[in-house]
């Protein structure tokens, strides 16, 4: 059996034993070298590791299992100090290892802009695992500020998961606007745009002059002499081809490793794939090439014929909620023709680029459904002189009348490419479907399609759609989690038909497939039971998180933070005292919250029960900060005190907070009571914001100032404070009854219309019974869990903790 040696364990090499071992298991005895400590992961999700929406673990492409059961000899964690190409060897840090055939696939490095301060501790590029850990670490400073250079693909995608990490993030980019190899002006204006709704700064034109920091990064100055603070720094201005080993191994070079079209190099053994190869002058960083680069050589390896061409390529961006498209060649030219649409209203923004009567470039934002379609035009190079009219509005216009929306799918021939990431065409989808695979996660197990950055998942639903005909529903919502196949709407709507009043019984009843759920349904499984049957149903404290379970906030560390509640705002001597004698006896650093509270930071595990127990003392609760349930009433001072203020809105703001506090809702609620319409309070971007008026109280719900910023909508005008009162408390109960968990006021409210709410409220005896029912939920959850847990408790906060009935997260 032959020796074949690969040195450098990414997607590229990766792709290529997957290949090889599918073809001829046998053929070749296998060692990877890899200086990682680790085999092949999807980097193109590193994103959303970083945003938390995934863990490392599901980005793993080959496990140890894996390598084990396909007799693949790991060197992970040891670099290749040197090759021998005379003798044939591979020279690792911990010994030699010969070869028949030798790959390289050593992928590429992050450029890092040569100014003074880029090797201060907290600059870091966005390529490996390492760099995804250091900016989670980051991420979790509280006030954490982050400075991205470059507003690329990969810049882009660093920022928004910082900014859903909780980071002040600002982007600086070099050019006029952002992405602008792939957008033109137009589009990547609309994408600042988006950004900044975000909550991310962009900084175009913007020129590092140098990185400060004494010892570790702290700020960034700019040529224009503007100064940006910073507690970490990442570098996304480009990758070039890391091939310092194949330049000392005497391999011919150009600007990276240069292979034929079989992959190979100068040396008729070794061979190179991925980022580190030069093919006719183009180097290559999507994955798509890279992968018919795997292709090409596994049946180089094999002694198959096949040939490696380079192929017109498209970008989507995958930051979330920022759909953009582009293709082919968008620059302005003689004998070039525009055709743009455009719909300020809903963000969107269509150029098409035409060249005789062809299609040579397209920039989508906003709306990029027929994206697929717009490529291939491209792509074939097809005459469009026909279409030309109708062109802009897509497939489904062509013939000047609406046609069925899977017939664009229908139309394409078996070669047209469906999956970019993984070359798969609508033949390979087609063949899948009839060998069996009936529904998308047999598709993306047999054939990789969607199982990349998963931006043709739409795409391959709708082949699922045309080859099964109505043995397949295209998937219209998701199902809760994995565990079963309905809907949170569903859960909720048979909870309460069937009467459903405890965990076992909705298993059983509903069908799980798991013995007891996991962590996406238990939670919310648990909230719609405490919810609908409140006398009948005990809260389950392993069906919550663990901040949720322990009464306080984690931090980085491992220490927590503890904030008592100050009803609407106010506090007096006493409570100070008591806060600062807490904050000294447990050495808690204290911190003023944009809630009008104060919070205490940093109090070790073994003492949480300690310090409830001496802010009890004082007369405080617990302020949930922690919890899916009222936060903060946010008040100004109000009539009491200021010249403008129309009614008491602190005295309301306190009513509210102590009808309210302890309910649990489908996700954190936040409320504000302004005095007048100047607005001090900001109640007009919360879940319930109430601004006084002279002739009574103006009632808004629904606002965002987090990742979203959203105006609160007119809920009711009210006269007295008794009915602010009830408004509220039978919006909030609403709200607790219908809303999907972890879904905010504002989002369900974009479901279920502002009218119907307004209708169930507005209505005397329904409003009266939704009180009814949220009084009735207060008599059992309303109650301090810091009192509860002192007296109940105390033993699980130990160091030495008997945990045999705690659950883990």
């Amino acid at each position: 059996m032959q020796k074949l040696v690969v040195i450098g364990a990414g997607m590229a090499s990766g792709r290529l034993l997957e290949q090889l071992f599918e073809a001829n298991p046998d053929a070749y005895e296998v060692t990877l070298f890899n200086a990682e400590p680790r085999g092949n992961y999807n980097r193109i999700m590193l994103s959303p590791v970083l945003s938390g929406e995934k863990s490392y673990a599901e980005i793993v492409t080959h496990d140890d299992d894996w390598y084990a059961g396909n007799k693949v000899t790991c060197r992970f964690g040891e670099r290749v100090v040197s090759v021998d190409r005379d003798r044939k060897v591979v020279v690792g840090e911990k010994g030699e290892v010969p070869y028949d055939k030798l790959v390289f696939g050593t992928g590429s490095s992050a450029f890092i802009i040569p100014c003074p301060g880029h090797d201060l501790p907290g600059v870091v590029a966005f390529r490996d695992l390492e760099d995804t850990t250091a900016m989670t670490e980051a991420s979790g400073t509280p006030g954490g500020r982050a400075v991205v250079i470059g507003g690329g693909l990969l810049g882009l995608e660093a920022a928004a998961a910082l900014r859903m990490r909780g980071m002040d993030v600002t982007v600086l980019h070099l050019s006029g606007h952002l992405m602008e190899r792939q957008l033109d002006e137009a589009a990547g204006y609309l994408l600042q745009k988006d950004l900044e709704k975000r909550g991310i700064t962009v900084l175009t034109k913007a020129s590092t002059k140098m990185i400060q920091g004494d010892g570790k990064v702290e700020s960034v100055l700019l040529e224009d002499g503007t100064v940006l603070p910073a507690d970490i720094v990442v570098m996304a201005v480009g990758i070039r081809p890391q091939v310092q080993l194949a330049k000392e191994s005497g391999l011919e070079m150009g600007r990276a490793i240069v292979v034929d079209a079989q992959m190979r190099t100068s040396d008729p053994s070794v061979f190179a794939v991925g980022e580190c190869v030069e093919f006719e002058g183009n180097l290559f960083g999507l994955v798509a090439p890279l992968y018919d680069q795997a292709k090409v050589l596994a049946k180089t390896l094999l002694d198959e014929e096949d040939t490696f061409k380079v192929k017109q390529l498209s970008t989507k961006l995958k930051v979330t909620g920022c759909d953009l498209f582009s293709a082919g060649d968008f620059a302005e030219g003689e004998g070039r023709e525009d055709i743009v649409f455009r719909d300020p209203a809903r963000g969107v923004y269509k150029r098409l680029v035409l060249e005789g009567d062809k299609l040579v470039g397209a920039v989508f934002y906003g709306d990029t459904a027929d994206s697929n379609w717009f490529f291939g035009l491209i792509r074939d190079g097809e005459d469009v002189s026909d279409m030309r009219d109708t062109l802009i509005f897509g497939p489904s216009f062509q013939g000047g009348a609406t046609a069925d929306p899977l017939s664009a799918v229908a139309a394409l021939p078996p070669e047209a490419e469906i999956c970019g990431c993984n070359g798969v065409c609508k033949g390979d989808i087609v063949a899948a479907i009839e060998g069996g695979a009936t529904d998308l996660a047999a598709i993306k197990a047999t054939t990789k399609a969607s199982a990349s950055c998963g931006t043709c998942t739409g795409l391959v639903e709708q082949v699922l759609s045309v080859t099964l005909g109505d043995e397949f529903v295209i998937p219209t919502v998701q199902p809760i989690c994995g565990c079963c196949d309905l809907t949170h709407e569903d859960v909720r709507r048979l909870i309460k038909s069937k009467e459903l009043k405890s965990q076992p019984a909705v298993w059983q009843e509903l069908g799980w497939k798991t013995v007891n759920g996991c962590h996406v349904c238990r939670p919310a499984v648990n909230f719609y039971l405490l919810a609908d049957w409140p006398l009948d149903y005990q809260d389950d404290p392993q069906s919550r998180f663990v901040n949720e379970r322990n009464h306080a906030n984690i931090q980085k560390d491992g220490t927590y933070s503890v904030m008592p509640r100050m009803w609407g705002g106010m506090t007096d001597a006493n409570e100070l005292r008591a806060i600062a004698d807490a904050a000294d006896k447990y050495g808690a650093a204290v911190k003023v919250t944009g809630g009008q509270r104060i919070d205490l930071l940093g109090v070790k595990k073994e003492d949480l029960p300690a310090i409830w127990s001496d802010l009890n003392d004082a007369g405080m609760v617990s302020g949930h900060a922690y919890s899916k349930g009222l936060r903060t009433v946010k008040t100004c001072v109000g009539s009491d005190w200021c010249r403008f203020g129309t009614q008491d809105s602190t005295g309301l703001g306190i009513k509210l907070e102590k009808r309210l506090w302890g309910s649990w809702t489908p996700h954190k609620v936040k409320l504000a009571v302004s005095g007048c319409p100047r607005n001090c309070a900001e109640a007009t971007c919360k879940d319930v914001g109430i601004i006084c008026v002279d002739s009574g109280y103006q009632i808004g719900v629904g606002g965002a100032a987090g990742m979203d910023v959203k105006e609160v909508e007119r809920l009711v005008d009210v006269r007295t404070e008794e009915e602010a009162i009830d408004y509220t408390v039978a919006f909030i109960q609403l709200y607790r009854e219908h809303a999907k968990y972890l879904d905010r006021p504002y989002k369900w409210l974009a479901k279920v219309g502002l009218d119907w709410v307004k209708e169930q409220v507005g209505d005397p005896a329904t409003r009266a019974a939704l009180i009814e029912r949220f009084d009735i939920s207060q008599s059992v959850y309303q109650k301090d869990p810091w009192a509860d847990h002192v007296a109940t408790r105390r033993r699980l906060y130990a160091p030495i903790a008997d945990l045999t009935l705690e659950a883990a997260e």
